[in-house]
C-alpha cells in the first residue's frame, strides 16, 4: 500500500508563502478554521496558537495549501492528496534547496507561466535551454526557495 505524504517548506511567513504557492499552482490554502473553534472551545488550544489571514482561522506559524480536485477532510480542512505545508522557522534560508518544485507550463506557454510567476513575487534567476532535453528558468518565491518554471510536460 502505498504512503501518503505532503511536502513541508520552511518559510519566515507561512501565510504568506501558503498564498504565493495557491495561486503559482492553483492550488486552495486550507482553511482550519472549524478544527480551530473547537479546539478553542474544548480547551485543547490557546488563542495565542492561532491567527487570523483573510478572515480565517489558522495555527500560528503553518498553513498548507491542497489540490482542488483532491478529498479533503471537511471538519479539519486537511487535505488528503496533493498538499504542501508551510511552517516557520526562526533561521533565514542560507544555501541552495536541495528539493525543488518543478512548476509545467500549460496553454501559453513557458514565457507566460513566468510572466504570471512573476506578477505573484517570484524571481526570475537563470534561463536553461537544452533543445529538445528541456526548456525552463531557475526561478525564486518571495522567500528565495529556488524553483523551476518548465516548458509543458508532466
Amino acid at each position: 500500500m502505498a504512503l501518503t505524504w505532503k511536502l513541508v517548506i520552511d518559510s519566515s511567513n507561512a501565510s504568506a508563502l501558503a498564498d504565493f504557492w495557491a495561486a503559482a499552482l492553483e492550488y486552495e490554502v486550507e482553511d482550519p478554521t472549524a478544527l480551530i473553534e473547537q479546539l478553542l472551545a474544548a480547551g485543547h488550544l490557546k488563542e495565542e496558537a492561532v491567527v487570523e489571514h483573510h478572515g480565517r482561522k489558522t495555527f500560528r506559524g503553518y498553513a498548507a495549501i491542497r489540490h482542488p480536485d483532491d478529498p479533503y477532510d471537511a471538519t479539519s480542512g486537511v487535505g488528503r492528496g496533493r498538499r504542501l505545508l508551510f511552517q516557520e522557522v526562526p533561521e533565514a534560508k542560507a544555501t541552495k534547496n536541495r528539493l525543488h518544485i518543478d512548476v509545467h507550463s500549460g496553454p501559453g506557454g513557458l514565457e507566460a507561466l513566468v510572466t504570471r510567476l512573476e506578477g505573484l513575487g517570484a524571481i526570475r534567476v537563470r534561463e536553461v535551454d537544452q533543445g529538445p532535453a528541456g526548456h525552463w528558468w531557475l526561478m525564486q518565491d518571495p522567500e528565495g526557495n529556488e524553483f523551476c518554471a518548465a516548458s509543458g510536460g508532466a
